[in-house]
């Protein structure tokens, strides 16, 4: 067992010597293997102990078991009391999920107080056997079936080699004693009913299932490293062509692969895979993914804004980010599309700033008749998220004057007979 574990910390470059790890010690078999293996191995280690109090005397009977190992090691050992039925209340989230927040916090911040490099958790093969049964059942991709990994940030899992079965015997060779959870927080029903039923039925059918399982995990944990390689470019853009997901294969996987970073969950890809050109799906994260003429474009959903009252010439800020300037001037004629020249007699204040809204129309420079913003800017091939970021501006009558960037109104154009021009200046 010790060559075992230390062969896979080797494997995995878990660890170093001559640094310091806290290892979390609940005080089961799992953990209290762990901290012996460790402090054989001859790793610098402190232990910490998280009392929920969701057990009465046996969360006290616990802690105690916890301080009198270490006191037998001579290892240093820390432990924190929390309200965690409170917690979980307060947070809305359920009492399981509560302590699991509040002991990875904890660990955390006692690594950083103690410049420690890792913290050691005592999850073994089995329990990833078991998370991925339970991805497949609840529903997955291949990440899912990948299982628990021996590192995630500054956990870390030396254990996943060896299975419960023999964590019991090693305790049992060292004549070591340990605690047994009456309820155990890091599981589930359904999680139980897998480790109670579903396993022993899988073990009838072939006793060396959980090694299979596991070597399956390891196996697609090197491919799903070879897929994230490749799909790593992707996945800070916020456009991707029709084209450049059509050369890989597989648009489903990389739009996936990169939406999930914007919160956006499978369903959700499959919907706006699914949708017309036009279609908008919004992610938990509050991100907009359009499915486009050529492409997916992603940007954050997008904010109420409150029109902009310009009652006078000056300087007039827009949402905190975009700044309206405002002056008569003599005449001239702009070419520039940040800035719009109105013959002054044909503009009528106070001016309102908003954004284009359905059935909002005018008469474009260079036309005579009437034309819907909208069917204006789709001849300018603007995408749905430009068109509804699209500013204009309204004059005292409602008549609008200028669709800011893209055209003024020809009624308030500069001609032969203006005497004075309003500038506004987009910025």
């Amino acid at each position: 067992m010790l060559n075992k574990v230390k062969d896979y910390i080797k494997k995995y470059n878990l660890l170093n010597d001559n640094e310091l790890y806290i290892v979390a010690l609940s005080g089961g078999a799992d953990s209290v293997a762990l901290l012996l293996l460790l402090d054989e191995m001859g790793y610098k280690v402190h232990a910490a102990h998280c009392n929920f109090h969701l057990r009465g005397t046996e969360s006290d009977r616990d802690e105690l078991f916890c301080e009198s190992l270490c006191q037998q090691k001579s290892i240093p050992f820390h432990r924190i009391h929390f309200d965690t039925l409170t917690y979980a209340e307060t947070h809305k989230v359920s009492v399981e999920m509560g302590a699991r927040e509040l002991r990875y916090r904890y660990f955390e911040q006692l690594r950083k107080d103690l410049d420690a490099v890792g913290v050691c958790v005592a999850h073994h093969r089995d329990d990833s056997v078991e998370t991925v049964l339970l991805n497949i059942v609840r529903g997955t991709g291949l990440r899912g079936l990948t299982g628990i990994q021996p590192r995630n940030g500054n956990i870390l899992r030396p254990l996943l080699c060896v299975s419960r079965q023999e964590i019991e015997a090693y305790l049992q060779t060292k004549g070591q004693e340990y605690v047994t959870d009456s309820t155990n927080l890091e599981d589930d029903v359904l999680r139980n009913k897998v480790r109670l039923n579903v396993l022993p039925m899988l073990k009838e059918l072939n006793p060396a299932v959980c090694e299979n399982i596991q070597n399956m995990t390891m196996h697609l944990t090197e491919a799903q490293k070879v897929l994230d390689r490749f799909v790593e470019k992707y996945k800070k853009v916020k456009c991707i062509t029709f084209k450049e997901l059509d050369k890989i294969g597989s648009r489903e996987y990389l739009l996936f692969e990169w939406l999930k970073n914007y919160g956006f969950n499978g369903t959700q890809v499959q919907q706006i895979m699914e949708a017309e050109t036009g279609g908008i799906v919004t992610s938990s994260l509050k991100y907009d993914v359009l499915k486009d003429r050529e492409s997916y474009i992603v940007e954050p959903s997008l904010e109420p804004l409150k029109p902009l009252r310009i009652p006078e010439e000056g300087t007039y800020i827009l949402n905190n980010e975009v700044k309206f300037t405002v002056k008569k001037v003599p005449v001239w004629v702009s070419k520039d599309a940040a800035i719009a020249t109105l013959d002054a007699s044909k503009v009528c204040f106070p001016l309102t700033i908003r954004r284009v809204k359905e059935g909002d129309w005018m008469i474009p420079y260079g036309m005579e008749g009437r034309k819907l913003l909208s069917d204006l800017m789709t001849d300018r091939k603007m995408t749905l998220f430009e068109k509804r970021r699209q500013l204009l501006v309204v004059d005292a009558h409602d008549t609008i004057i200028w669709l800011v960037g893209i055209r003024i109104n020809n009624q308030c154009m500069v001609d032969a007979t203006t005497t004075e021009v309003v500038e506004i200046q987009y910025q």
